[in-house]
């Protein structure tokens, strides 16, 4: 199904996030954890690399084999961080040539003790460049882009950050992957903005059930994601993990059920090569997701 497709005519696009393992025993679980997650009848399964590009042979060798498990279509990540278009070019061949489907077209974080993105020779230095890129010489790619609710952290302020993401979407992205966020009217007023400046394409909720207080506020330090205070304070009520995961997908719970009914075109779960906390979330919800997806 051509990208587009996935959330036209009032179809539920569905889609989840892996990244590559380091191990062969969590490669193993992965794909356990994936066969349970196409069990609710997903439009797409993408998959991550390592900063600089460090694995990316990896990211197609495991979409190739969850593609082959699931028959599903799959998306590999991809960024302009120390690639040249040559080397973009490289990649971007041998994708087609494994049979991945679309494309989520990034600019990349800088690599690690950095503080900002500086493009190699011959590369890229902005997103909407490496769509351009792609449109032009692999046009059977779908494109999906990333969008911010709150904000780029790099951004100076939203009017740029929305004109940067307008870019893209004019260079030929098909649809909008927003990063996580765990208070919804940051999604609804960035859905709105977008609407205003003419951007058409899908705009679809990338979200996280939230399964350990440490580990997502390590997460969102990362990326100036916002955790509302209340939501702080009640994971951090008690130490038990289980405790923990129960309130963590309570809220996703209502906060996807809040999504659903105001009409998101898809959503777009961060799972963390995990299954448990999104199949609950998935059961939970009214329509189930598995019911949507097959809309």
């Amino acid at each position: 199904m051509k990208l587009p497709n996935v959330y036209a005519d009032g179809h539920f696009g569905l889609s989840f996030e892996l990244f590559p393992p380091k191990t062969e025993a969590g490669e193993k679980a992965l794909y356990a954890h994936v066969d349970k997650l196409a069990a609710l009848s997903p439009s797409f399964i993408t998959c991550t690399y390592g900063a600089g590009g460090s694995t990316q042979t990896k990211t197609l060798d495991i979409l190739k084999q969850v593609k082959q498990n699931t028959k599903l279509p799959v998306a590999s990540h991809l960024t302009c961080v120390g690639a040249t278009r040559d080397d973009l070019r490289k990649y971007l061949t041998e994708a087609q040539a494994e049979g991945i489907d679309y494309i989520v077209a990034l600019r990349g974080d800088p690599p690690k003790g950095e503080t900002e993105f500086k493009p190699v020779e011959n590369g890229f230095s902005y997103a909407n460049e490496l769509v351009s890129f792609i449109k032009d010489e692999f046009p059977s790619f779908g494109i999906a882009v990333a969008g911010y609710p709150e904000k780029h952290q790099e951004a100076p302020n939203m009017e740029d950050d929305l004109a940067n993401l307008k870019r893209k979407v004019d260079c030929g992205a098909d649809s909008i992957v927003t990063q996580l966020f765990y208070c919804n009217e940051d999604f609804f007023r960035f859905r709105d903005r977008c609407q205003d400046l003419g951007i058409t394409q899908p705009i679809v909720p990338g979200l996280l059930p939230v399964t350990n207080l440490a580990q997502i506020k390590r997460i969102t330090s990362m990326c100036a994601a916002k955790l509302p205070t209340g939501f702080i304070e009640e994971l951090g009520k008690n130490d038990d993990a289980d405790w923990q995961t129960k309130v963590g997908i309570d809220f996703a719970t209502r906060q996807v059920q809040e999504l659903i009914d105001q009409g998101v075109p898809g959503l777009h779960f961060y799972v963390l090569n995990k299954s448990e906390a999104t199949l609950q979330v998935a059961t939970q919800v009214s329509p189930p997701l598995s019911t949507l997806a097959t809309t």
